[in-house]
């Protein structure tokens, strides 16, 4: 007779969440704003339209606009999309 250890999932509070990170879209002078617009929506899955344009404005007027806060392989993918597309973009943590 063998004896099997069970395992559980760790629950509550002593789950540690992965840290969060913040795409950001900063303003050019280069792509036209329809551009950005269609960028965005294109590499950053579930983005409506409203919401790019939104995003895009904040960059626009502010200079930096936050574009999506997720883990940091989520957001290197998102960032390195969008230079894809030719759009400035960063990452930082989210504080």
């Amino acid at each position: 007779m063998s004896i099997q250890t069970i395992e559980r999932p760790v629950t509550g509070s002593s789950a540690k969440l992965a840290p969060r990170y913040r795409v950001l879209l900063h303003n050019d002078d280069f792509n036209t704003m329809e551009y950005v617009v269609q960028s965005l929506m294109q590499v950053v899955n579930g983005l409506t339209q409203p919401q790019a344009v939104d995003i895009m404005m904040e960059a626009h007027s502010a200079g930096v606009a936050l574009v999506i806060t997720c883990v940091q392989e989520h957001a290197e993918f998102y960032c390195d999309g969008l230079k894809s597309k030719g759009l400035t973009s960063t990452i930082e943590p989210d504080e």
